[in-house]
């Protein structure tokens, strides 16, 4: 077998394991005291392994030949690498347990898609200052967007069982409910901050290569329409107090028009046009 092939499948394994680990100490009905100290460190340590094998084969990915490379599968990877070490990053200020048994299955997937979706061919124009930095700002503002999406849906799950009476297993370990609401709000809105500077490098980026603004196009309406609805949101927090249900749905909301906006339009590219955006 090829040892890129087996350096895939073990950090996947690494993933995984660490997941079936979160999900027994967090999350099984059996396992419901709360971790201690020692166990985080070593829990911090282990995370560390797989996310470092990942980095290493992303870029092995993205800086293939001469040029960048990030098909779908690369641009997906990069994301869930992105989210696991911002979570990784967060856990050090913040306790958000029972999130690491949400987060190792994505990345156990999402480490292997450069391998089953390898990107068609180099993107254009990868010399340009301003766009490396639109792709890292955008990069990185997807993240903190997924982990805020993420973090939605426990929140989600966990006031249905606060409803009814039956809060068990692992959400007993979640911190209380509007912490993270409050740690929502502070994803959402440094994911609002990127959001806004990928735009902006991203007209900059347009202006320097072709000497006009950036095109309307799939992409960019999409892009648009979720910076205004997470703007809406953190204007309707601070001067309406927008809060719960309410949040939850404009969040998911945001997160559904920035899926479209980059992966509707790389699909498009890559499996029907066969060629670079």
């Amino acid at each position: 077998m090829d040892a890129l092939i087996v350096a895939y499948l073990a950090t996947a394994l690494l993933y995984a394991a660490l997941a079936v680990h979160f999900w027994r100490t967090r999350w099984a009905p059996a396992r419901q005291a709360r971790p201690e100290p020692a166990r985080n460190r070593w829990e911090r340590g282990a995370v560390l392994i797989p996310l470092i094998l990942h980095a290493v084969l992303l870029y092995r990915s993205v800086f293939s030949g001469e040029q960048l490379t990030l098909g779908i599968g690369i641009a997906a990877s990069l994301i869930v690498w992105l989210s696991v070490l911002i979570y990784w990053l967060g856990s050090f200020v913040h306790r958000v347990e029972g999130l690491q048994a949400v987060v190792m299955p994505a990345a156990a997937l999402g480490c292997l898609l450069p391998w089953l979706i390898p990107a068609a061919r180099p993107l254009p124009n990868t010399e340009l200052l301003a766009f490396k930095a639109h792709l890292l700002v955008s990069m990185l503002a997807y993240s903190f967007f997924t982990i805020a999406s993420l973090h939605v849906l426990l929140m989600t799950l966990l006031e249905k069982r606060l409803h009814v009476g039956q809060l068990r297993s692992g959400l007993t370990a979640l911190p209380p409910l509007l912490t993270m609401e409050r740690i929502l709000f502070q994803l959402i809105g440094v994911g609002f901050v990127l959001l806004t500077l990928s735009l902006g490098s991203g007209i900059v980026f347009s202006e320097e290569m072709f000497g006009r603004p950036l095109d309307l196009n799939h992409k960019t309406v999409f892009g648009m329409l979720s910076w205004g609805i997470f703007g809406a949101l953190l204007l309707g927090r601070r001067r309406y107090g927008w809060r719960g249900r309410v949040a939850m749905r404009w969040t998911l909301s945001g997160f559904l028009m920035l899926v479209l906006a980059y992966f509707g339009s790389r699909i498009v590219m890559d499996f029907v046009l066969h060629r670079a955006a």
